[in-house]
């Protein structure tokens, strides 16, 4: 990976630019570096989410078909 210099006083857009002219090696690179911070969710989330995936197995026409949502939005 070639190195990148970065001004630290960069606005998003320029970040942005920066950013567009990475490989696609060293965008997935990027992204791994960013979403593997430890991102906790919280414990009411997790519930509210187990909640309606149980709901949703329980009674199937509960869910949605996207392609069928999406032309109302």
């Amino acid at each position: 990976m070639d190195a990148l210099k970065i001004n630290s006083e960069l606005n998003l857009n320029q970040l942005l630019d920066a950013v567009k002219k990475l490989s696609p090696m060293e965008l997935i690179t990027l992204n791994d570096a960013i979403w593997k911070e430890a991102i906790e969710i919280p414990l009411e989330h997790q519930t509210l989410v187990l909640n309606r995936v149980a709901k949703s197995e329980l009674d199937p026409s509960r869910i949605l078909d996207w392609e069928e949502v999406s032309k109302n939005l």
